[in-house]
This record gives C-alpha cells, structure tokens and sequence, in this order.
C-alpha cells in the first residue's frame, strides 16, 4: 500500500468515509477496543465498506505513524455506477462484454486481469464490495496502468448484478470445472459477462445456479487447474476470436 494512498487513524478513517473519499479497503486491529473503534466498524459496515481485521504487526509495517488500530488504503480511481455502465455501453452500439470478478482476493491477480481485459476490449470489471482484491500499487502496477483504462464498478452483491446483467440482454457465462462444456463450445459472439471465480473457491455455488450458462477449459496436464488470471486470459481471447 503506497503511503500517498493511505490514511491511518480511526478518527480520520471515519471522517473520511462520511466526507464520501472511494476508500477501497481499511484494515482493523483484530483486538482493538474503544468507543471509537465500535464507531468505526459501524461507519464501516453502514457505508459498506471493505474491510478486514489484522494482526497489529500487520498495521505497523503498513506505517510507521500511530495507526490507532487501523489503516485505510484509498482508491486510486473512482468506481463507476453499473447501472449508468451498462446502459451506456448498450447505447453504444458495439457488442457488450462484461467481466465479472467473484470473491478475487489477490492484487496481483486482479492487476495482471484487468490488463488483459483492456487489451481484449472488456467494456467493465464488476466487483463485490466486500471480500475482493483491492485497487491498490499492486494492482496499478500490475495492471499496466490499464486500471485507469477500464471502468470498474463495485456492487453489494455479485448475484443483483448478474440479474440486472440477464435482464439488460447479456448473457452470463462463469468459467468453471463443474460443467461438461467447452468453452470453444460455447457461444460468446453476443452481449456477454465472463464470471471468473476465487483463486482458491472458484465461482460461488450460488453464483453457479443463476448463470445462463458454465463453461470450462480443457486440462490434459496432472495439475488440472490454472491461475485465474491466466485462465480469465484464456475465456477473453476465446471471445475475441470467436466475434472476429
């Protein structure tokens, strides 16, 4: 976390929560007390925001200063409104491809993703408030700098946006090893969201149950899995050459 893109100390975090600042992730001392440690994580949970109790060593290597039990990373971008993101690409004209992120919880993974994602022309990257990877150097870095190219919205719940997705015309797919379909099977030349899951978990079970569709990649190797930014780079270049 870049020093420029944090704040440490409860009292500020919350100001600057209410003050309406794109706080991306804040990390809680998992044995803090207090009054205005009850204050925060209220703050925290009523304006949804991502956070995740650590170890106070944790805290101190992410700053010197007195974090007061807790350190707030902000977004180095802002978040577009999904509703607004999809109606406007529809209005464009060209044909609609989303990405879906569920439970990502690596920067690095996130990073190299949406990288991949601006080269192969994903209209935007929709992400659950809580649980996911933040936006951070990490991510920036990693991303090539493509985070600042490809709108990124973030939701309460991956499930409403896939509704709203299906009921907007856009066909949902997750990429997933519990189906017996192919993705060179699949159809991707129309209005699309690619769900991509967790790098341990895969795409929720409840996820999987609204989905139109599921799709896997073939495996010949013993590992039989790959790194998800790889496999979500696999899915985007299939839909390239299918809607070229």
């Amino acid at each position: 976390m870049e020093k420029q893109h944090q704040i440490f100390g409860v009292r500020a975090i919350i100001e600057a929560i209410q003050a309406g600042k794109e706080i991306d992730k804040v990390f809680v001392q998992k044995d803090a007390q207090g009054d205005l440690m009850k204050e925060l994580l209220k703050t925290l949970k009523k304006h949804s925001v991502n956070f995740s109790y650590v170890p106070v060593e944790k805290l101190n290597r992410l700053t010197p200063n007195n974090h007061q039990g807790a350190v707030a990373s902000i977004a180095p971008i802002a978040f577009h409104n999904i509703e607004n993101l999809i109606e406007t690409v529809l209005e464009s004209g060209k044909m609609p491809l989303f990405l879906i992120l569920d439970q990502l919880s690596d920067a690095r993974n996130f990073g190299a993703i949406i990288r991949t994602a601006e080269c192969t022309g994903v209209n935007g990257i929709i992400v659950q408030k809580q649980g996911s990877a933040p936006v951070n150097g990490d991510t920036v870095k990693t991303s090539a700098g493509a985070v600042f190219n490809v709108p990124i919205c973030k939701v309460e719940h991956i499930k409403d946006a896939i509704f709203h997705l299906q009921a907007s015309g856009i066909t949902t797919v997750a990429a997933t090893e519990k189906t017996d379909q192919n993705i060179f099977d699949c159809n991707l030349n129309q209005p699309l969201a690619i769900i991509m899951g967790s790098e341990d978990r895969g795409v929720n079970p409840s996820v999987l149950k609204i989905v139109d569709e599921k799709a896997k990649l073939p495996m010949f190797g013993s590992i039989a899995s790959l790194n998800v930014s790889v496999a979500c780079g696999a899915f985007l270049y299939e839909t390239l050459r299918q809607r070229s």
